[in-house]
């Protein structure tokens, strides 16, 4: 069986050096925001380019803070309206409910799965105040569109950056000096915006151990108020400025992200290699493959494909023993749990969840496996 992902295989390259900091964490003594969070908030903060990192407990978490913390600051009000696209996983529209907000869904473009700029204008109302552009699948969303019809309506902007970790935009090929390498990493996910949420969940490009995710931004003010309302709305133990939560990074999950954080550009070249296989090498009329303009604005979380008759291709490639999955099933609108949005009608979105399948992707396939993908494929 070719795994979807194989989570053992990933991690157990960094064993040696998983015992070596779960050995460091037992003699610290020190179990709850200790060393190795703060030494990864400084440094998933410089890799991202952001002045500012707060570790929290999960992805949904970090959406939800941003903009709970938005509304402590007074740029934001319970009942204003958010952007989102429509083809999102349920997270990111439940975190703005969580924040009692009201989602506006807007659709995505068919060839990036992403929220289409085009169409925000047109949703934008006297209640709008933000946009939240999630990078689906690992690909960028449109952040330079997106940025100027915020800054035109003055809305405030969050990336969902949940599978774009190490994601640049603006990527170019050129030889760079080192000046200009400096800034071009500043043009990565999670600072592209007012802030962004990251998950850290096992089977991300950096994934933890278990459940764990961060905010970045430039912004002190939202970052101090976030550092607090983690932590139950407290800066200093047993003084409470805000009705906060308890989400923060897990000491023993920030030492394993810390392990594998400089690993991650080459993890994420690992992915682009064997999809410039799959791009190159698949041809079969009845798959579309995703699009990708080869530049680092896609770090590939998944390998999305559609095809028409998606359960038959799914079945086939389980009888020749090829692990898939659906990213997603179900289009957020006609999930049971949003019933008051069940007869709305989201074209595009409704035929991307109908026909995407996720092929198997990860740093540690080999080529034998990417071959018999291929070749499987081509003879559907």
């Amino acid at each position: 069986m070719i795994k979807f992902l194989d989570l053992k295989k990933i991690n157990e390259r960094y064993e040696t050096a998983f015992q070596e900091k779960l050995k460091l964490v037992l003699e610290n003594g020190w179990y709850i925001l200790g060393n190795e969070v703060a030494a990864f908030e400084s440094n998933f903060a410089n890799y991202c380019g952001t002045k500012y990192c707060i570790g929290v407990g999960n992805g949904f978490d970090a959406l939800v803070l941003i903009f709970k913390a938005y509304i402590q600051l007074g740029k934001l009000q319970k009942g204003d309206e958010v952007i989102v696209p429509a083809n999102t996983y349920i997270a990111s529209i439940l975190a703005i409910l969580q924040a009692d907000l009201v989602p506006v869904l807007v659709e995505p473009k068919l060839e990036t799965y992403n929220l289409n700029p085009d169409l925000i204008a047109e949703r934008i109302t006297s209640k709008t105040k933000t946009i939240l552009a999630v990078h689906l699948y690992g690909q960028l969303a449109e952040m330079d569109k997106i940025n100027s019809i915020a800054k035109q309506h003055n809305l405030l902007v969050v990336e969902d950056a949940a599978q774009a970790h190490g994601a640049v935009a603006n990527s170019v090929t050129v030889t760079l000096s080192a000046v200009e390498r400096q800034h071009l990493t500043s043009n990565k996910a999670g600072n592209l915006s007012d802030a962004a949420a990251f998950s850290f969940y096992p089977g991300k490009n950096l994934g933890s151990l278990g459940d764990s995710g961060a905010i970045t931004t430039n912004d002190a003010d939202l970052a101090k108020v976030i550092f607090a309302l983690r932590n139950y709305g407290s800066e200093q133990k047993y003084y409470n400025e805000f009705i906060g939560i308890n989400s923060r990074l897990d000491e023993l999950q920030a030492a394993f992200l810390n392990v594998k954080l400089p690993h991650l550009d080459t993890e994420n070249q690992k992915r682009k290699a064997i999809v410039k296989r799959y791009v190159a090498e698949i041809k079969n009329d009845k798959i579309i493959l995703p699009y990708w303009d080869e530049s680092n604005n896609h770090v590939f979380h998944l390998f999305v494909i559609r095809t028409e008759n998606r359960e038959d291709l799914q079945d086939y490639l389980k009888q020749k023993n090829i692990e898939t999955l659906i990213h997603y099933p179900i289009p957020p609108h006609q999930q049971k749990a949003l019933a008051q949005w069940n007869s709305l009608s989201f074209p595009i979105t409704e035929k991307i969840h109908r026909e995407v399948l996720s092929l198997p992707l990860s740093p540690v396939m080999t080529e034998e496996e990417v071959t018999c993908v291929v070749q499987i494929l081509n003879q559907y």
